[in-house]
């Protein structure tokens, strides 16, 4: 593509980039006593507006999640629109991402027996927009179908329509069997990144940045798998059942890493090329949590991907860039926000953050 067509999208998403969070709003927010002095330091940022409209109607957790949730959607929609007309296939097969985290959760709510109602202030925010509406395809009236149907199979049913229920539906007669939710949130996610690689061809010439953006997502999920596999002495046949295509790590190489004696030995086989996962094993020996592992991962991989991309600011890496650090500080103060609110300690807090160390 003509590199004038993301001139122009470098130049609309430039001054937004600054829009983001500096290392001493973190630092403040982590000094935070609760989620609702939180909310009061984030209204002296660009979430200020979003966090003053929702004030209204809400308090504590649920306002500073809404406010992050409607911020979050803006900048999405912002981006998409700030796409050349060649690059928005992709752009939008990457954010129907958001769409399917909101079916995701309705399919859960359903197959636990719940109502939405229960975890909806996660799903739509203080205008009832769900976090994925104008990121992804589905519409508000879409969602307010889904959540409307009496049980999952007549939810399934209702995603047909939107492509999705080709996905489900195979599935449908083992979940009312077994009523293990996980198969079909699989299929869900494997679709998923089926369609962005799909989407992500060499038609243009920069969709290379994207593919190698989404094969890096996909690999850190496949080593998750791995070590919560080793974690859980899972069979190997059973990690691989659950393994994701589309990565540089092979399904192939699995049983050979599984092979370990336990997880930190599994973290060490895989430090060759993941240099960073290694980090978490300090707590993994002293709590058992994978967290260390994971964010070491993700901190890995953005620096990886925001150093590539920004080799390359006339092409589609601008846009992905742009999502990638929103979606990154969006994860950050959520969990700020929900570690104040569980009572979770500032210097337990402090390492699990991503962007103040990009």
């Amino acid at each position: 593509m003509a590199a004038s067509a993301y001139a122009s999208a470098l130049g609309r998403l430039k001054p937004e980039f600054n829009a983001f969070l500096p290392k001493a709003t973190f630092d403040q927010l982590l000094a935070a006593k609760d989620p609702g002095e939180i909310a009061k330091q984030l209204e002296l940022t660009p979430y200020g507006s979003d966090v003053q409209q929702a004030r209204a109607a809400y308090q504590g957790i649920s306002l500073v999640e809404i406010a992050l949730n409607r911020t979050f959607v803006r900048r999405n929609r912002h981006a998409y629109e700030a796409t050349p007309f060649a690059g928005r296939a992709v752009v939008g097969a990457y954010l129907t991402r958001w769409d399917r985290q909101n079916i995701e959760l309705i399919l859960s709510s359903k197959a636990q027996g719940r109502p939405v109602t229960e975890t909806d202030e996660h799903l739509i925010s203080s205008r009832e927009i769900p976090a994925g509406l104008y990121a992804g395809v589905m519409t508000l009236d879409d969602f307010r179908i889904l959540l409307s149907q009496p049980t999952l199979e007549a939810t399934v049913q209702a995603l047909v329509k939107h492509g999705y229920g080709g996905t489900i539906l195979p599935l449908l007669e083992a979940f009312e069997r077994t009523h293990d939710i996980f198969p079909v949130v699989h299929a869900l996610d494997r679709e998923y990144y089926r369609s962005v690689l799909e989407a992500a061809k060499f038609f243009q010439g920069d969709e290379w940045v994207v593919r190698q953006f989404v094969a890096s997502e996909i690999d850190a999920r496949n080593i998750v798998f791995l070590l919560k596999g080793k974690a859980a002495e899972l069979p190997v046949d059973d990690v691989v059942e659950r393994w994701f295509e589309g990565g540089r790590l092979s399904v192939s190489e699995a049983p050979d890493l599984l092979g370990a004696r336990g997880v930190p030995e599994l973290a060490e086989r895989l430090a060759d090329r993941f240099p960073s996962i290694a980090e978490g094993n300090d707590e993994y020996r002293a709590t058992e949590s994978l967290a260390g592992y994971e964010v070491a991962l993700t901190r890995e991989r953005a620096v990886a991907e925001l150093k590539r991309m920004r080799t390359y600011p006339l092409s589609l890496a601008v846009i992905f860039a742009y999502l990638l650090l929103n979606e990154l500080e969006r994860a950050d103060l959520r969990r700020i926000a929900f570690g104040k609110a569980y009572g979770v300690a500032t210097e337990r807090l402090a390492p699990l953050l991503i962007c103040p160390r990009l």
